[in-house]
């Protein structure tokens, strides 16, 4: 397959072997969130964003997993470098227990490890004078272990935002404000508090702005005589820079700005969920870098290959066993993959070429300036598209999927696309045309709104 010349080609998505495959899956599988019966052949040819699947399919892949696949398939960004790393056993050791060797020195061995994955971490979060990387497996342990840390040093309180997603394990679960299925049911943890998180000027002047002591929503509730939360009890406010499930919505500046006087003011702690913003998705390096809030702990995962909550010293507990897990900095090949990624990002500018791709992505559903299509948003590839109905996106999907395309919703009536970081200009262009496409022929299958005419979270 020629990444510089192939084309999406499909037959008939899904094809027969893609459903029987997902119904002998679904024998065994407990209910979940699969979104559609595509079947990714990882013994055929894929490569960059393309991909083919158990029919012979070939698809052009704008979702990349989630962004838990930053670079696509088989990209040699990440496979030359690991290409030297034979097969050993056992590739999963107790991390937090033993440390392991790729070779010497440790600054510079021949094979990354967990050991390098954490110096890469703390270089890119020295501008935050973090210094210190706890490695678990999974997003959702990045966010229970931030939660701990903070509860360790202040309070027993925090605050979230309408809109967010922060994992599915209980306490991180109790953070979540995108959609009820995700909590109903499920025991809490106590002392969570729920604001707006605003992403318009409009928004702000109706929901944030106020005539109270503090002048926004925050700062009332924490206000000394008139406030409901004392300042003193609350560990952490934590927020996505760009909210993933909640409908890809950028933050506006004043809001921020609130926030960070807050931190300021009272000492809260704030705790970036960059699961599916960090790792150069949003063109720079964390979402959180393009606005004016310093952090005090930054959560990673999907595109790191692990999970990682980076902070100072002073913020991580000191006693030794205050954090620990079986498979934390224990998963040497995941975390050699997140090495390479790291380096690649420097190496080959993706940074750069986030940003530019992102801007003639956005640029060509702008200039498409299709009726069905209510606002457009996001930082660098890290984009999504909302419809005037929830039924409008769905119908997109499916005739994006019929075409070769895959992509994601997100919120309530928005699409998100998620290109690889080095997604080249022709990639974009083929899949922006693609979706103009798809949305064409939405736009004549699918009902126009009536009603409901913003996300809701």
């Amino acid at each position: 397959m020629d990444r510089d010349t192939v084309e999406p080609q499909v037959r008939e998505m899904p094809g027969e072997k893609a459903r029987q495959w997902a119904d002998y899956h679904q024998q065994f599988a407990a209910p979940s969130t699969y979104v559609y019966d595509f079947v990714w052949d990882i013994t055929e040819e894929s490569t960059g964003p393309f991909c083919t699947d158990v029919d012979g399919n070939v698809l052009l892949d704008f979702t990349s997993h989630v962004a838990a696949a930053p670079l696509g398939y088989n990209n040699p960004k990440i496979l030359d470098t690991l290409s030297d790393l034979e097969l050993f056993d056992p590739m999963k050791i107790a991390g937090q227990d033993f440390y392991a060797s790729g070779g010497w020195p440790p600054e510079d061995p021949d094979i990354p490890s967990p050991t390098q994955l954490m110096d890469r971490l703390v270089d890119a979060t020295d501008h935050y004078d973090m210094d210190r990387v706890f490695l678990s497996n999974t997003g959702a342990e990045a966010v229970e272990n931030a939660i701990k840390i903070c509860y360790n040093r202040r309070g027993h309180r925090a605050f979230c935002f309408e809109g967010a997603f922060h994992g599915r394990t209980l306490g991180a679960l109790s953070l979540n404000r995108s959609k009820t299925v995700h909590r109903k049911g499920y025991p809490e943890v106590p002392g969570v508090v729920s604001i707006p998180y605003i992403s318009t000027q409009e928004d702000y002047d109706r929901y944030w702005s106020t005539d109270g002591p503090g002048g926004n929503v925050l700062a009332d509730k924490l206000d000394e005589k008139a406030g409901n939360v004392d300042p003193d009890e609350v560990a952490y406010i934590i927020l996505e820079p760009i909210q993933g499930e909640g409908g890809y919505r950028v933050p506006n500046d004043d809001f921020i700005s609130d926030i960070a006087d807050v931190r300021h003011d009272h000492g809260i702690y704030v705790v970036a969920d960059e699961i599916q913003s960090g790792l150069g998705r949003t063109g720079e390096m964390w979402g959180i870098d393009h606005v004016d809030l310093t952090p005090d702990v930054i959560t990673s995962a999907k595109g790191l290959r692990v999970g990682a909550t980076v902070s100072r010293s002073n913020i991580f507990p000191e006693e030794k066993g205050r954090l620990s897990s079986t498979w934390g900095a224990g998963d040497i090949v995941s975390a050699a993959q997140g090495v390479a990624t790291i380096d690649a990002i420097h190496e080959y500018d993706l940074l750069d070429n986030a940003e530019e791709r992102g801007r003639q992505l956005w640029e060509y559903i702008a200039d498409a300036d299709r009726d069905s299509i209510v606002d457009i948003r996001g930082r660098g590839l890290m984009f999504a598209v909302e419809f005037d109905t929830k039924d409008r996106r769905e119908e997109v999907v499916k005739q994006a999927l019929g075409r070769g395309l895959l992509t994601l919703g997100c919120g309530y009536k928005s699409l998100r696309l998620l290109p690889p970081l080095d997604v080249t200009e022709r990639e974009i262009e083929l899949g922006a045309s693609i979706f103009v496409e798809a949305v064409d022929a939405a736009e004549t299958s699918a009902p126009v709104a009536t009603t409901d005419t913003s996300d809701a979270y």
